[in-house]
């Protein structure tokens, strides 16, 4: 039986949804990912970090808002 995975910030930032301002979202609830594709990214001291999926599944929960300040370890979104 597959497992829900939470997806969890791996560093202090602010989480963006999507590449820029009025771009399309990376993801969504209901994206199909493969293991590597991005997620989403944090910035952290004006720089741009990747946050990719560690496995194969789909989007079942966004936990993060576009923008928000995001801890170490919160879980910004959910795989199935």
């Amino acid at each position: 039986m597959t497992k829900v995975v939470a997806v969890k910030a791996p560093m202090v930032g602010v989480y963006y949804a999507a590449p820029a301002p009025g771009a399309d979202p990376f993801v969504h609830v209901g994206s199909k990912v493969k293991k590597g594709d991005t997620l989403c990214v944090i910035e952290a001291m004006k720089a741009m970090n990747e946050v990719t999926a560690e496995v194969d599944g789909e989007v079942v929960d966004v936990c993060a808002s576009d923008g928000e300040l995001v801890e170490y370890g919160c879980v910004l979104m959910k795989l199935y």
